[in-house]
């Protein structure tokens, strides 16, 4: 309940507590996160009456935590005890989460009360968007974003609204976020409950049985991946579509994404020039790579693969990322990939990249051979994995807590799964 509850109003509840005065609280309130989690895996060690048969991706998953935390140990790179472990809570946290769900008994789990849950908070978030875009405001300009990025995390107030440059495009255009910590996030979140729609309606037969409640947290997904004007964002909710009808066989819906992408091409030609020529330049230069900010993904990009290549051991735990974008010393930009290779070198990066391709690989594989809620929750990880990869490129995606947390648990949730399936099955070393 909270990760689906207390995580998507993180940085509103602590940005609204500076705001009246509670600042006091804040120490207290940033790490109470991280306190559940802990807890909940400690729970789940104590309650634990079984051996633990581990998967290979497990020990991928404690491989890269166990070289993240030597880089903490060891005296690499320039910034303080205090700031590696900031960049080493940031990049490996995951791993926390995941063993939490790893060692969760799903039979404890009633799933469609928690997927219903996801949706009633995402319906919620884009009535917060439909009130933005009457008033014709950002909802961070009354909840106090600003002055608590300042305080926390030495970001002054950058851009035309007196957020950061995240909440408009160069075009001008605004950018919404709801009550997600900014416009990436929220469209990341926009992925996720896309995948859980996904999983929730679809039964063990591929047929799709959706409710009234299910269609408005569709159109609500729908509301919201435009007005958050993230264009990885955008072409992954797409793409998520149509791995959905790849995997569940559904050739109607096939033929009418290749009926939409061409109605969508004869649109942005023939009318979007005419109608919304700023929002008709804002895609001809994601397109093109002339917008500023695709540009200062690929400079950034650039930078941190040479920066890769000239150290494949790593500069060192807060060189990249969050750390560092908080000093203006950043190296690499907003790409998860090449933050990770940046700080702990082309170890931790080609085992991370595995653990995704192994999570995609090993979903497909198992879908049709799954039953009722495990086959939901099969189905929502693989589109969220999916779904994911671009934003990865464009962002620090494993800092957006919402997306992190939940897809992480439902990761280790699913693993615990199939390890069950496979032990049945004398299948132990799957891959």
């Amino acid at each position: 309940m909270f990760l689906i509850l207390g995580l998507p109003i993180y940085t509103t509840s602590l940005s609204v507590a500076l705001q009246i005065g509670f600042g006091s609280f804040i120490p207290f309130m940033q790490p109470l996160k991280e306190l559940i989690i802990l807890m909940a895996l400690g729970i789940s060690l104590w309650e634990l009456d079984k051996k633990i048969h581990f998967q290979a991706i497990d020990y991928a998953i404690l491989l890269f935590f166990a070289v993240n935390l030597i880089y903490v140990l060891l005296p690499i790179g320039n910034y303080s005890f205090a700031n590696k472990l900031i960049a080493f809570k940031s990049s490996s946290f995951f791993t926390i989460i995941y063993f939490s769900g790893r060692l969760f008994d799903p039979k404890k789990l009633y799933l469609s009360k928690y997927y219903h849950y996801i949706l009633a908070v995402f319906i919620c978030a884009a009535a917060i968007l439909l009130f933005e875009i009457i008033s014709d405001q950002h909802f961070q300009n009354l909840t106090g974003y600003a002055d608590y990025n300042f305080y926390y995390f030495n970001q002054e107030a950058t851009g035309n609204f007196g957020l950061s440059w995240t909440f408009e495009t160069s075009t001008g255009l605004k950018r919404f976020s709801s009550f997600f910590a900014n416009p990436l996030e929220f469209a990341a979140a926009t992925l996720l409950t896309l995948a859980i729609i996904a999983g929730l309606y679809t039964n063990d037969n591929n047929e799709v049985k959706i409710d009234k409640f299910g269609i408005l947290a569709i159109l609500a997904t729908q509301f919201s991946i435009f007005f958050a004007l993230s264009r990885s964002s955008l072409a992954s909710y797409f793409i998520m579509i149509f791995i959905y009808a790849l995997i569940t066989k559904k050739q109607i819906l096939l033929k009418i994404i290749y009926a939409l992408i061409i109605l969508a091409v004869t649109y942005f030609i023939f009318f979007m020039l005419i109608w919304t020529p700023d929002l008709y330049e804002f895609i001809v230069e994601t397109i093109t790579f002339t917008n500023p900010s695709s540009i200062g993904h690929v400079i950034a990009w650039i930078e941190g693969i040479e920066a890769i290549f000239r150290n494949p051991l790593g500069l060192g735990l807060g060189n990249s990322g969050r750390v560092s974008g908080s000093l203006g010393d950043s190296v690499g930009g907003e790409n998860q990939y090449i933050i990770i290779g940046v700080q702990t070198g082309l170890i931790t990066l080609l085992t991370y990249l595995w653990i995704h391709i192994y999570f995609i690989r090993t979903c497909w594989k198992w879908y049709p051979r799954l039953k009722g809620k495990e086959k939901k929750i099969c189905l929502s990880l693989l589109l969220m994995k999916i779904g994911f990869i671009i934003p990865l490129f464009t962002s620090e995606l494993e800092s957006s807590v919402y997306i992190s947390y939940l897809s992480w648990f439902l990761s280790g949730l699913f693993i615990h799964i199939i390890s069950k399936h496979s032990i049945n099955h004398k299948e132990i070393n799957f891959i």
